[in-house]
């Protein structure tokens, strides 16, 4: 049974990471998760309270990271609050309206139409922010990506 228990846990992380790319995919909730069912499988006695200090600073610093690479790359290129949300909008939406292109396309779009939509900008200047845009989400990928294999490996060797 235990290979199984850890099974269903690894399958967690994994979700988690396919959270980076599908954003309606809560990736630390997956995190937490597998955290909690090991928990339930095994036992809570390898949590400390600095357990959980050092994940929930780690969980804050992923919720961090996604927010500050968008606005950075988005902010580098020049583009205001407009194409932040649209770039949030687009990354959102994106996937289901163009499957699987849809995860890169959706925030340059998003990015682009706010910019041209709420400040009238020309389509090469918003087309430059709509790239700022998509650097910032692969930044926030990369950048979570290893916060999560950080977590990932606390949680492995505090319980190991």
């Amino acid at each position: 049974m235990d290979v199984l228990y850890w099974i269903i846990i690894a399958v967690m992380f994994v979700i988690a990471f396919i959270g980076l790319v599908y954003p309606i995919i809560p990736s630390v909730v997956f995190i937490v998760a597998g955290f909690v069912l090991y928990g339930f499988l095994f036992t809570f006695g390898h949590y400390s309270y600095l357990f959980w200090i050092i994940e929930g600073i780690f969980t804050a610093v992923l919720f961090a990271a996604d927010y500050i690479t968008n606005l950075l790359g988005i902010k580098r290129f020049g583009g205001s609050r407009a194409a932040i949300w649209g770039s949030t909008i687009g990354l959102l939406i994106g996937p289901f309206v163009i499957p699987v292109a849809g995860i890169i396309l959706g925030p340059f779009i998003g990015a682009l139409a706010g910019e041209m939509i709420v400040h009238q900008k020309d389509i090469k200047t918003a087309a430059k922010i709509g790239i700022g845009s998509l650097i910032g989400f692969i930044s926030g990928v990369l950048a979570k990506s290893v916060i999560q294999l950080i977590m990932i490996g606390y949680f492995l060797y505090t319980v190991l």
